[in-house]
Parts: structure tokens; C-alpha cells; sequence
């Protein structure tokens, strides 16, 4: 913004009666006081509800991806690809490319936000197979008889009845039946692969303790906030029945 810069001159003398009155010296021009907020960028505001839907998306979207380790973007890209998109512009991507794009870019920043617990687990795992009573399968899941049933084992399509507890490898549990007093029924191919491979090992009647690779439980990604990408889990597992 310009700034009005009032010069002030004074007049030279004028003739006067006294010739030998000198003119007034020139005052050096007053400059005005500077404004509070000059040069300071004011903040957007929300005038119109195209302004809060325009930037309620800015927000949801980088909430999502913000929680799945993006850190940073390219924003006249981002500004682009709406633009083409919601103009009917021809795009830089089909819309393949950019879905692929996403679900590469996205899995890599999963696995760098999970590699530390990805490691932990691991070293876990590692060391827990050596302890006496401790089984491996051929994936890579543990599993400690507590008590043998004399039952049925079920297959991987079967529903059954169990009770559970569920640890993290530093002992903090996330999840317990026995703690809600009442046991829980599902179908076994519609649960993490440790599970529906652990229990088929289990007749009816027995209590095995699971140690369950990431790959093996909820990968990368997690579960909500309460199970960290990349986590071996532990759960104390009791198979009461197979629902018929």
C-alpha cells in the first residue's frame, strides 16, 4: 500500500521592508506514523459457505492423511488436481494411476511411521520362540499350550465361542472379555489371520496363549489408536465351543 507523503515547504522570504531579513530555513518533511498492522498478512476469514466447505475439505483431508504419516505436500499440485478434476480439465493421472499412487505412497509412509514397533516386535518374537513350552508354525505364529481340551477343533469356517485377552508385547492390555464377563462368538474367517489359524490348533476345551506377528495381526496400519502400526500382539485365548 502506498503511502501519502505530505511535503510541507516553506515559502521563501518575502520581499519585505527589511531587506535584510533572511529567508527561513527549510523544515525537513514530517513523516506520518507508521500503521499498527502495516505489512503484516491479515488471516483468511470464513465470509461465505463456499469458503467453509473450501477449506473444511483442506481440513479433513489432511487430518486423514496427516494420521497416515504424510508430513508434507506438494500444494500447487494438490490445487491442480482439484482444479482439473472439478473444471472437467483433462487430468495428469487417470483415475487408476492416482488411486495406485495413493495406496503406494500412503503403504510406504505406514511402514516408515511403523518400522521402530515393526523392529521391536521382531526382536520379541525372536527371543520368545526360545522359551521352553513355545511353538512355532510355519508363518511365523507362537503359540503356548496353558490347558489341552479333549474337544473338536474347529476348521477355519466355523464360528466358536471363546474367551480372550489381548496384550501389547510391553504387558498393556487392550482388550478383554473376562473383563466384560462375557464371553464372545465369531466365525474364524472373519478375524485376523493369527486367530483363525491359531484356533484351528485348539479342541474345545483348551487355553493356548498366542504370539502373533504384525503380518500376521493387523499389519501396518494398525487398529484405531489402540494397537500401533507394525505390533506383535499377545492373547490368552479359551476355546469354550463351536457354535452350531
Amino acid at each position: 500500500m502506498k503511502k501519502s507523503i505530505l511535503i510541507f515547504l516553506l515559502s521563501g522570504a518575502s520581499v519585505s521592508l527589511f531587506a535584510q531579513t533572511k529567508p527561513a530555513p527549510k523544515k525537513p518533511a514530517a513523516k506520518p506514523a507508521a500503521t499498527a498492522n502495516a505489512g503484516v498478512a491479515r488471516p483468511p476469514v470464513l465470509n461465505t459457505a463456499l469458503d467453509s466447505l473450501s477449506y473444511a475439505l483442506g481440513m479433513i483431508d489432511a487430518s486423514f492423511f496427516k494420521s497416515q504419516g504424510v508430513e508434507k505436500i506438494n500444494y500447487p499440485m494438490m490445487n491442480k488436481g482439484f482444479e482439473d478434476v472439478l473444471r472437467g480439465n483433462n487430468t495428469l493421472l487417470t483415475t487408476q494411476q492416482a488411486d495406485m499412487t495413493i495406496r503406494e505412497q500412503l503403504q510406504a509412509f505406514m511402514r516408515k511411521k511403523a518400522q521402530a514397533t515393526i523392529d521391536e516386535g521382531s526382536a520379541f518374537l525372536a527371543e520368545n520362540k526360545k522359551r521352553e513350552g513355545v511353538k512355532e508354525t510355519a508363518s511365523g505364529l507362537q503359540y503356548e499350550i496353558l490347558t489341552m481340551g479333549t474337544g473338536p477343533k474347529p476348521s477355519d469356517t466355523s464360528t466358536v465361542k471363546v474367551h480372550y485377552e489381548g496384550f501389547l508385547i510391553n504387558g498393556k492390555k487392550f482388550d478383554s472379555s473376562r473383563d466384560r464377563g462375557e464371553p464372545i462368538s465369531f466365525a474364524l474367517n472373519q478375524v485376523i489371520r493369527g486367530w483363525t489359524e491359531g484356533v484351528q490348533l485348539m479342541p474345545v476345551g483348551s487355553r493356548f496363549k498366542f504370539y502373533i506377528p504384525y503380518t500376521l495381526g493387523y499389519g501396518e496400519q494398525g487398529a484405531g489408536g489402540t494397537i500401533p502400526g507394525g505390533a506383535a500382539l499377545i492373547f490368552d485365548v479359551e476355546l469354550i465351543d463351536i457354535v452350531q
